[in-house]
């Protein structure tokens, strides 16, 4: 489909808010990582598309300078040793859901939207590297859950639906570009989360229980703004030192959660957390300990639980699994070809 045809298709967008897609509305797999990481994982952003959508994909984000033009090029990759090869985020994502994204806008199934929800983990706050990123979704704007720029920034607008919304974090220098820096009028074209309070800085383990102490009201203070729209958090905001330390799901665990989900969403803010992985030592090749309830049978306990308060984006490696076996948003086969 031509550029012109989409852009022709901008004003017949729904809002989110019309076709019920806002917080609390979907609960969502989040594929945690899904992009290479030297050599490994070349397969996962196929992987996690072939769930089904609606789906939340997760995108770290570092800059290169091209040696050819100059400019900066941002590309996927999990640690700054790997950026040498890793790939453009252009090719290995854009490009990737460009068949979803066409499909979508020619169909115009417009409650089904946004299908894809990115998320953006900048590894690296230079403001460039932001700035190149605002550049490149700029290319891809037809595509976009956008919001107008306006002089009230604290007032949520309704947002425009397009098959997909751009989520990105709550460091100073993305919200800088991605909202400060556009004129009145202009399309937000991506939004941040919330800033989370600090705790104790003490120690890490005092911050921890800090958190883990904090009723909702405080975790979870601000309403969503025209640009920051949801919280993300890690799970040792539920259970005791996440998951490597998580003993029996409890009762009491279902009502922290339970509590930190309703007040995200009384907020009007979609709600992450990440990651509820479960493996084996030997299977977890590559994965982050720190995210290990040590069984898939943990982790999915968790999934459902999390499924059941309706979380909005759950974040796991095991993107199959975590299908088969949650109670989620009816996947639609993202993979098939009219």
């Amino acid at each position: 489909m031509q550029l012109s045809l989409l852009l022709a298709l901008l004003p017949y967008r729904q809002t989110v808010a019309q076709h019920g897609n806002g917080p609390g509305a979907r609960v969502l797999l989040d594929a945690h990582n899904a992009y290479p990481d030297r050599g490994r994982f070349v397969n996962r952003i196929d992987r996690a598309i072939a769930t089904g959508v609606p789906l939340a994909i997760e995108q770290d984000l570092f800059g290169r300078r091209n040696a050819r033009s100059g400019r900066l090029d941002v590309v996927v990759a999990h640690e700054r040793e790997g950026v040498a090869v890793a790939p453009l985020l252009e090719t290995y994502f854009f490009e990737k859901i460009r068949p979803i994204m066409e499909r979508a806008l020619h169909e115009q199934q417009r409650d089904t939207w946004p299908l894809i929800v990115l998320n953006l983990d900048f590894k690296s706050s230079d403001r460039a590297l932001v700035d190149a990123t605002y550049a490149l979704l700029g290319r891809y704007e037809a595509w976009l859950t956008t919001a107008p720029r306006t002089r009230t920034p604290d007032r949520a607008e309704p947002l425009r639906a397009g098959p997909l919304l751009v989520l990105t974090g709550s460091h100073p220098a993305q919200r800088a570009s991605f909202h400060d820096a556009r004129r009145v009028g202009e399309a937000l074209r991506a939004f941040g989360a919330i800033t989370l309070p600090e705790g104790d800085r003490s120690s890490d383990e005092a911050r921890e229980a800090s958190l883990l102490a904090m009723e909702p009201e405080l975790l979870i203070a601000p309403r969503a703004s025209n640009f920051a729209r949801w919280v993300n958090f890690p799970w040792l905001v539920v259970e005791a030192g996440g998951p490597t330390k998580a003993g029996e799901w409890t009762a009491a665990d279902s009502v922290r959660l339970h509590a930190l989900v309703q007040r995200a969403h009384a907020q009007q803010l979609w709600i992450r957390f990440y990651t509820l992985d479960g493996f084996a030592a030997e299977d977890g090749a590559g994965l982050t300990r720190s995210y290990n309830f040590g069984s898939v049978a943990a982790a999915r306990t968790r999934w459902r639980a999390a499924a059941a308060v309706g979380v909005d984006f759950i974040a796991t490696d095991h993107y199959e699994a975590f299908r088969q076996s949650s109670v989620v948003t009816a996947p639609h086969d993202a993979t098939r070809r009219d």
